[in-house]
């Protein structure tokens, strides 16, 4: 991801300053010696750790900053459009999500529970495409969320070094806590708490939670419209595409989305009518450089990637 925003600025000509989050840099760091190893002039490729408000913010306000390109909360994307504003530079935002998947009774079943589980625990839901809210059609809803659990119960969670790994720590105690109080909070508001959401057993330290799946959800419960950030997927039923596409639609975000139906035409409809800047078809998740990346709506605006 730091390479989508730096490569295309260097190999226009100008230098940049890659600030990246205080809880992930170390790859960034890496890039930056990747750099130096290949003879990029000093000063060209800058990389600047801290915290948000100490560092990020400001890059933000800096006269000589000439723009800002950004991926993270919707929150932070705020405070970054104030920073910037006034000197008019030019932003891209590319924020939260809260991503349906829809999933019609005329699927491979097991292929898509695994697309369906793959598109929301991958990376363990810390990734702002996450498709976390599935909406499956009521005439398979029960086989499918079934088939789901039971593969749920088998993604081996361990030390990411171990080997089978499937599903590693979250990031930091904050974001472990953070998930576990949308977790309570769901089920406090009425819905049910299929399988995780809670410490694995032979887990004692770390900040490891078991893949979550939740039904019984209406449409004004937080799990509903906020983005967890974890490996948490809510589930609601729908019967008719018309219901599908409102209740896809139906979130403040707009980042992706993903549509799996054996009926093509179908897909292409649901595909023009969410309101999403990315929409997979018969699978979830995949990044392909060819094409524009970025949302609508509280997802941000702006696009990285793609030929143009």
């Amino acid at each position: 991801m730091a390479v989508w925003k730096v490569a295309p600025a260097l190999a226009a000509g100008c230098t940049a300053v890659l600030k990246p989050s205080e809880l992930a840099s170390v790859t960034c760091l890496e890039l930056g010696d990747v750099c130096k190893e290949i003879g990029l002039p000093s000063g060209v490729l800058n990389i600047v750790t801290g915290l948000g408000h100490e560092a990020g913010a400001p890059l933000s306000s800096h006269p000589d900053v000439d723009k800002v390109a950004f991926t993270g909360s919707y929150a932070t994307g705020q405070k970054i459009m104030v920073a910037a504003a006034p000197t008019v530079k030019p932003v891209t935002l590319e924020l939260g999500g809260k991503s349906p998947i829809v999933v019609f009774d005329d699927v491979d079943i097991d292929k898509a529970v695994e697309w369906t589980l793959f598109g929301c625990f991958w990376t363990n839901g810390q990734i702002c495409s996450a498709t976390s809210r599935l909406l499956i059609h009521k005439n398979i809803a029960k086989e499918f969320i079934d088939r789901m659990v039971a593969w749920s119960k088998n993604i081996k969670v361990s030390d990411p070094l171990e080997e089978g790994c499937r599903l590693g720590p979250v990031v930091s105690e904050g974001q472990y806590e953070k998930i576990k109080k949308f977790v309570a909070n769901a089920k406090s508001e009425g819905a049910t708490i299929l399988t995780g959401g809670v410490r694995p057993k032979h887990l004692e330290k770390g900040f490891f939670i078991e893949p979550t799946i939740i039904t019984d959800i209406n449409t004004s419960m937080e799990i509903w419209r906020e983005e967890v950030f974890g490996p948490v997927l809510c589930v609601k039923e729908f019967s008719t595409e018309e219901e599908a596409i409102e209740l896809a639609n139906d979130t403040h975000y707009g980042l992706a989305g993903a549509v799996i139906s054996g009926d093509r035409e179908r897909c292409q409809r649901l595909a023009e009518e969410i309101d999403a800047g990315c929409i997979w078809v018969n699978c979830s998740q995949p990044c392909f450089c060819q094409a524009p990346w970025g949302g609508n709506k509280r997802s941000g605006f702006g696009r990285e990637l793609g030929e143009g």
